[in-house]
């Protein structure tokens, strides 16, 4: 098959790398145009580049951050140490002081951390924390009050007055000899640790339902 040579226009059997008339060659390479890029994909390229240039704060919605652990501590300290001063001052009934320090340590961690999401369960995890916070300083506070106004005479004779009452109950013998251990030195510390048990359960528990209760109801403020 024979062609036209592009530069005298005589023709040239397909193949030959030069023309046998005015040997100029006869491979050519063409340069593809560049191809302009449509309009939606040039504007999510500027839309990239320009949010490579934004701060996080502009580009992450603020309900999408995870709560971030390492800063629970404190809040959850602080609220722990007021419930546990009211306590200890009797300003406050512990069931209730347990469940506003829990609602407290949610608040305390969203002033701090105003870009968190907040939900339910996230707030039951730091009333969790709280409650233990709450339970232990309840009882290093309650040790330091009895030290230094030495009531432990009165907590003795209180905790042997229940006992001597729940023996007046309860006639049996056999009853009755089980609840001598409990007036000895041994069973009044048994019963004491049994009671420390308890509480920290309670605080734990009591602190959940006060930081799942702040975790709702703040959480609803965020997504407003």
């Amino acid at each position: 098959m024979e062609q036209p040579c592009y530069k005298c226009g005589q023709l040239v059997d397909e193949g030959r790398p030069f023309c046998p008339h005015c040997a100029a060659p006869q491979i050519r390479v063409l340069i593809a145009e560049p191809v302009s890029t449509p309009a939606p994909l040039a504007e999510a390229a500027a839309t990239s580049q320009a949010a490579d240039t934004l701060p996080a704060s502009q580009i992450v919605p603020v309900l999408a951050l995870p709560m971030q652990w390492s800063q629970s501590a404190q809040p959850c300290a602080l609220a722990a140490l007021i419930a546990a001063v009211a306590i200890v001052l009797k300003l406050m009934v512990p069931l209730i002081a347990a469940i506003g320090a829990g609602f407290l340590a949610v608040a305390f961690y969203r002033r701090r951390n105003p870009d968190i999401a907040l939900s339910a369960p996230s707030g039951a995890r730091l009333g969790a924390l709280c409650g233990l916070f709450c339970s232990g300083m309840t009882a290093i506070l309650a040790a330091l009050r009895i030290a230094i106004l030495h009531e432990g005479g009165e907590i003795r004779s209180a905790l042997l007055e229940r006992i001597q009452q729940t023996a007046a109950r309860y006639p049996d013998p056999q009853f009755q000899a089980g609840l001598d251990f409990w007036r000895s030195s041994a069973g009044l510390t048994v019963m004491m640790a049994v009671l420390l048990i308890f509480g920290i359960v309670t605080f734990l528990l009591l602190g959940t339902l006060g930081g799942a209760l702040g975790g709702t109801i703040l959480g609803r403020r965020n997504k407003d």
